[in-house]
């Protein structure tokens, strides 16, 4: 399984969780898993990673989202695909030490096939704003 692949079962869970907010974090991920029929080890981990991560720095990646929104924008107004888009972009960015022409190229294609069709502008005007921010 390509990494492209395993980043667009991540994000369908990022989804999935902003809508669910279920309490059991590593519950969920088993089940979102088996679910899928997900099999390749390194796609697990890198699914475990990236979930995991995203919670653990939920606080601090919302603040560089709100931080780099137009002024008459918060959090609550971007529709969960796309705050899910950029949730996983900026922790692989910041975290994970993934290229940011990368990062950003992979959720730009992800917002072509899930979002709306303004999302692939302001996910590339948020996230572009970010990278100036933390210095990439």
């Amino acid at each position: 399984m390509n990494r492209s692949a395993v980043r667009e079962l991540t994000f369908k869970l990022i989804y999935s969780l902003e809508i669910q907010r279920e309490k059991d974090l590593q519950e969920q991920i088993e089940l979102y898993i088996e679910n899928n029929n997900i099999t390749d080890k390194k796609a697990i981990e890198y699914i475990e990673d990236i979930i995991k991560g995203i919670n653990l720095n939920v606080e601090e990646i919302n603040k560089l989202i709100e931080k780099n929104l137009k002024a008459d924008w918060q959090l609550e107004r971007i529709s969960k695909i796309d705050l899910s888009l950029l949730k996983l972009a900026i922790y692989e960015i910041k975290y994970k030490n993934i290229p940011y022409k990368v990062a950003i190229n992979e959720v730009i294609e992800l917002a072509k096939k899930y979002g709306e069709e303004s999302s692939k502008k302001f996910i590339n005007g948020v996230l572009a704003s970010v990278i100036k921010e933390i210095g990439e």
